[in-house]
């Protein structure tokens, strides 16, 4: 029996995902997880990216262990954050975490030589604070010698593929989410790079499409997990690779990835950098087949993460949306406000939000919930109408993947607040969309419509229909 194996890397957790075809249909088993998530070094965020390493090679010893010994692996992470490189290929500082402050103030140093709306139209990338220019301008800043010492970089799962084969690429999907690329020819932007004071030859490492065969396990790495095995590079940045795993019945379809962050858009043909993008937040992302992956980045889970660790997890993720839908709490939270980015505590950052915009004082935490998930569903319809008024589509539906499509109680309110059929799951979004790019690569499916088809049947679908 030939297996494959997902290692899908989430802000909070990671895990590593078995999968073969049995019967027509995609079975799957989780036999690895582990924590994720930043910590203080020398006065930055960052990533704890010696354990990511060890836990990667961990999870592979531990497939074995299992039973398994998958022919193909890929690895997807978040997106934006990246790992620098010396000559001899080590790596040059941390891995310094998308949140960090670090990065304040650079758009607007970027600004001064190339105004926002020219810098949207070159690469359909909405303005984040994170985004992978702001973050390479922040880190030759604070260490003018990297210019020098620095010859490459990798972004953090095409890195962590490195770390197991020795080979090096760029995963060209994951490239443009950074507001590097230009958008209409897919290749890096040397008017963005010049711009932004990036040297040419942290750039050097060629760029390849997702399903692309990276290389096999290095002999070391072999020897430690005890199987030979084949890194194929997925859509690597966890998006990407979740929007491949959307079972969506037809075009008028809306996908959105709900996990830490929720990402609502679609599929087009080729990006959108109107004046009409730029002003609603939209975003231009590569996608799977040379697509555009069309989609505004939505706080998400995140804000119900931080509320979880604040009340050390007395109430389980289930339970707090009980309460949510329990509550009758009118008001609710603009979910797409970057005050919710990095608050010192979520929960007053909430109340903070409410009593501005003069909504009345929250009685207890379901009130605060609700106001979180009710915030979130207005978000979604106001993005779809956003969307449609940009691409001219109709949107008939909501297909809705990743580890926050188990949130019924914020599934029906996205339902009965848009008007829209809802399609929940599969949970284990991001991990398939990898499992579906390993796959077709290796020629188990035909395409990826061929993959989509074999979703519904091998996994649960649920449906939520708008309430009257």
């Amino acid at each position: 029996m030939k297996t494959y194996l997902a290692i899908d890397i989430g802000a909070s957790s990671g895990r590593h995902i078995v999968a073969w075809l049995e019967g027509g249909k995609i079975e799957t088993r989780e036999v690895y997880r582990f924590p994720n998530g930043g910590e203080m070094k020398n006065g930055h965020l960052c990533w704890d990216i010696e354990g990511l390493e060890r836990h990667v090679v961990a999870g592979l010893k531990t497939a074995k262990e299992q039973g398994y010994t998958p022919a193909h692996i890929g690895i997807d992470t978040w997106g934006v954050d990246f790992v620098l490189l010396d000559e001899a290929g080590k790596r040059v500082g941390e891995a310094v975490h998308y949140r960090d402050d670090r990065t304040n103030g650079m758009d607007a140093e970027l600004e001064k030589v190339m105004p926002f709306p020219f810098h949207f139209g070159l690469c359909g990338i909405a303005k984040q604070p994170f985004n992978t220019v702001y973050q390479m301008m922040a880190v030759i800043r604070e260490h003018p010698e990297y210019a020098t010492n620095v010859a490459d970089f990798l972004m953090m799962p095409e890195y962590l593929s490195y770390i197991l084969t020795g080979k090096k690429a760029h995963e060209w999907t994951n490239c443009t989410t950074g507001a590097l690329c230009n958008a209409e020819s897919g290749t890096w932007s040397e008017t963005i790079r010049a711009a932004a004071g990036l040297p040419d030859k942290w750039f050097r490492t060629p760029m390849v499409k997702p399903g692309t065969v990276l290389g096999a396990l290095s002999p070391a790495v072999e020897a430690e997990v005890g199987y030979a095995s084949t890194v194929i590079l997925p859509a690597t940045h966890d998006t990407g690779s979740a929007y491949m795993a959307v079972p969506a019945k037809d075009d008028g379809a809306a996908f959105l990835s709900s996990g830490t962050w929720s990402l609502l858009g679609t599929e087009l043909p080729s990006p959108v950098t109107s004046e009409a993008a730029l002003n609603a937040g939209f975003t231009n992302e590569g996608g799977y087949n040379g697509t555009t992956r069309f989609l505004k980045n939505i706080m998400g889970m995140w804000m119900l993460q931080c509320i979880h660790k604040e009340i050390d997890k007395a109430y389980s993720f289930a339970e707090m949306a009980d309460m949510a839908g329990a509550s009758t709490y009118p008001a609710y939270i603009d979910a797409a406000d970057n005050r919710f980015l990095t608050p010192d505590s979520m929960l007053e950052e909430v109340k903070a939000a409410l009593k501005d915009a003069g909504a009345p004082e929250p009685a207890d935490l379901a009130d605060v919930l609700r106001a979180v998930t009710m915030g979130l569903a207005v978000c979604y319809d106001k993005s779809i109408q956003e969307m449609s008024e940009i691409t001219g589509k109709r949107f008939t539906s909501i297909n809705i993947v990743g580890g926050g499509s188990a949130n019924v109680v914020l599934n029906q309110m996205t339902a009965d607040v848009t008007g829209l059929p809802v399609y929940a799951g599969p949970t284990e979004g991001t991990a398939l969309g990898n499992l579906a790019a390993q796959m077709i690569a290796d020629g188990a499916f035909a395409d990826l419509a061929a993959f989509r088809a074999a979703l519904p049947g091998s996994f649960e679908i649920r449906e939520y229909r708008p309430k009257a």
